[in-house]
This record gives C-alpha cells, structure tokens and sequence, in this order.
C-alpha cells in the first residue's frame, strides 16, 4: 500500500532530493515551499495524508506555528526536519505533538527509517485488538492471529458491530440499523454477510467459535 507524504520544505534542491527518495521507497510525496498552500491542500482535505516532513525555517509563517495549527485540526504525525538542533528547540517541537525530530544534514535514508517507525506507531495506536482480531478501523484492515482477512466494507462493518457488541445479541434490523444500509436492505442480505465473513475467518455455522446464530433474533460474537 503506498503512503502518502506531505513534506513542508522551501529548499527547492533538498525538497526534489527527498521527493526522489521516498518515491523509490513507494512513498507518494507531495512537496510545497509555501506552508500557506501545504496548510490549505491538508486542512481542506484536498489531499489525504498518512505524514507530514515538516521544515521549520519557512517563507511567511514558522514552522512550529505550522506544526501548531495541524496538530489542533488532525490528529496525523508530524516529523520536524530542521537545522535547529538545539534541545530548546527539540523540546518546543515535541510539546507541540511532533512526533520526531531530525536534525540536518541527515541521509535521506534515515528520513525513511523514521517515517516507517512512527507510521508503525500511530497503527499500533489505531488498533483494537478483540479475541483473536486486531482491528484498524480507520483503514478497514482486519487481522485474525497476525493473517490479514480480506473483507469488503459492508463485511468489515458487520463483524466490528458484533466484536464491539460481544457477547450480545443483534438483530438484523439492528444491524442495517446501525449501519446505515437503508430500509430496503433485506435480511437475507445480512445472512449474506455473514456467510462470506464465517468463510474467511473460517467459523463453522454449526459449531461456531465466534459469530453463533440467536434462533429468531440474529446473531451474537461470542469469541
């Protein structure tokens, strides 16, 4: 899956170098000298971001106004790539919310390595981890034991209403409910559902360990 890279750099030279490099790691890099236009591109979501590369020494506004002002509307990481080495300036930037700090010159390889640890952090951080499934809502990944499971979105949010619902029962008009999948939605559809996802966990409908048939209700995780 390639991640998306805001980098935030008005060295033209070391911001085509950095581009360069993260695209041979299968990084797509949008590249801005302006903040200004960087700001407007992520905080009006004209673009979706995994992480930012943020300079501080920018033309019109400081990057640490910059680092501020994302970190109060996203909640994205931010790594500072500056030549501001001194710890003040370290310490001001992490009680912002940077979530590192590189110090130039640097090889572009390093920036590399930084970005895939903090972009592993803030997934851990997404997880929720129920029974044998770890699950990234906002990715709509699923992991069963550590093997992704191959979902589709309506799957995906049928089997997270019965993990967050564990133990309980739902109906089938809880769940179209619930999801939004309209009046029409029949319930044999939902039993559709719920077919394909005991199949790719593989959960047996007679003996199930995880999702159980409630006989005249719907059904229940039980994992």
């Amino acid at each position: 899956m390639t991640r998306k890279v805001l980098l935030i750099e008005d060295d033209l030279p070391l911001q085509e170098l950095i581009s360069s490099f993260l695209t041979s790691y299968d990084f797509e890099t949008a590249a801005y000298a302006d903040p200004k236009a960087a700001l407007e591109c992520l905080l009006e979501k004209k673009e979706v971001f995994d992480i930012v590369v943020l300079d501080l020494m920018l033309p019109g506004m400081d990057g640490f106004d910059v680092a501020k002002l994302i970190k109060s509307r996203l909640d994205i990481p931010i790594i500072i790539s500056s030549a501001r080495t001194d710890i003040g300036n370290k310490i001001y930037g992490y009680d912002l919310g940077a979530d590192d700090y590189l110090d130039k010159p640097y090889e572009p390889r390093e920036l590399v390595l930084r970005i895939e640890a903090v972009l592993r952090r803030y997934s851990r951080k997404n997880e929720l981890v129920i029974s044998d499934f770890t699950i990234d809502e906002p990715n709509k990944s699923l992991m069963m034991e550590g093997y992704p499971i191959d979902l589709t979105r309506v799957e995906f949010d049928i089997f997270l209403l019965l993990l967050k619902h564990r133990g309980k029962n739902l109906s089938r008009d809880q769940i179209i409910g619930s999801l939004g999948l309209g009046d029409e939605t029949k319930h044999r559809t939902i039993d559709m559902h719920i077919s394909n996802i005991r199949l790719k966990i593989g959960d047996d409908a007679k003996e199930p360990r995880y999702i159980k048939s409630v006989w005249g209700i719907g059904y229940k995780f039980m994992g």
